[in-house]
């Protein structure tokens, strides 16, 4: 499904990052890696009160009481980012009315697979031990792949499930294989299909591309919730979307996929642009809506239990 057509805005960074930006993508990555620590000397951690040992960043809900709790996962290929970055985007969840949690993973290639998926289970684990109430989980690039490989594991240990799951981009098969990799490589704003697999050897070690938990889109996906997926329609990631809403589809999950045209890799990141608020506000309202039908349902069954 399209989203329509992409605004002037949308097409003035487009070509901006085609031609200022792509063409530098990996040797940016060590710059990235100072601004990050800049901007963590200068935004002190906001530790979550009800949890304080779990590293990573809280940001409580403008109102009172909270939709829900949402366990925001941020991208940055594994390599780079931190909750304290993408701080800018856990406000806005929290302004929309839920409880943010931003769980800190360790990073490749210091910290190869699977140290990011262990860092966020034992996140998962510890905050639905502590606090009652649905969780939904949010996604982004690398932070979407993660998101699908978390849910694996929560299924397979039968933790409390999150009620749903929204992902901008997800990075779900580290081996590359999708028909846009070749397809969009000239289209793509940001990357290439070597980027992608530079990127991925960095965070494999020595595991296999194909490893279900690294590349989800290789995993049995039944038993997960369902999910919102939000992807562009020119990026080469583009088919780690389709592929993963199909596969799941076949698993019986309720998967929903949304292809917009023209935007950037992970584009509801750039606030500044007309399509990261409406894909935003498409993905509150996913959530808002899933988390009252899990709210009523479980009422109703309580209702059932009392007769």
């Amino acid at each position: 499904m399209s989203a329509g057509g992409a605004s002037a805005a949308t097409r003035r960074t487009v070509a901006f990052l085609r031609r200022f930006i792509k063409p530098r993508i990996l040797a940016l990555t060590a710059p990235l890696r100072g601004l990050q620590r800049f901007v963590e000397t200068l935004s002190p951690e906001r530790r979550a009160p009800f949890a304080a040992q779990i590293p990573g960043d809280w940001t409580p809900a403008s109102g009172d009481p909270a939709v829900a709790t949402l366990f925001y996962l941020h991208g940055g290929a594994y390599l780079i980012g931190s909750p304290r970055l993408f701080r800018y985007a856990s406000r806005a969840f929290a302004r929309a009315g839920f409880d943010v949690f931003a769980p800190a993973y360790r990073l490749a290639p210091e910290h190869v697979f699977p140290a990011a998926l262990e860092d966020v289970l034992r996140a998962y684990r510890t905050l639905t031990e502590a606090r009652p109430g649905p969780f939904v989980i949010v996604g982004d690039s690398a932070g979407g792949g993660l998101a699908v490989s978390l849910l694996l594991r929560i299924r397979d240990e039968s933790l409390r499930p999150p009620v749903a799951a929204a992902l901008s981009s997800p990075w779900v098969d580290l081996a590359a294989t999708g028909a846009s990799m070749r397809e969009n490589e000239e289209r793509d704003p940001l990357f290439t299909r070597k980027d992608i697999l530079l990127g991925a050897r960095a965070v494999l070690g020595r595991q296999s591309a194909r490893n279900p938990l690294a590349s989800p889109i290789y995993a049995e996906l039944s038993g997960l919730p369902p999910m919102l997926v939000h992807v562009g329609a020119d990026e080469v990631l583009r088919d780690d979307s389709t592929r993963l809403v199909a596969r799941a589809r076949q698993a019986g999950v309720d998967a929903q996929l949304e292809i917009w045209p023209c935007t950037p890799h992970a584009w509801q990141l750039m606030s500044f642009l007309p399509e990261a608020r409406q894909s935003r506000a498409k993905a509150i309202e996913f959530l808002k809506t899933r988390v009252a039908q899990a709210t009523s349902n479980a009422k109703r069954d309580w209702d059932k239990k009392g007769r």
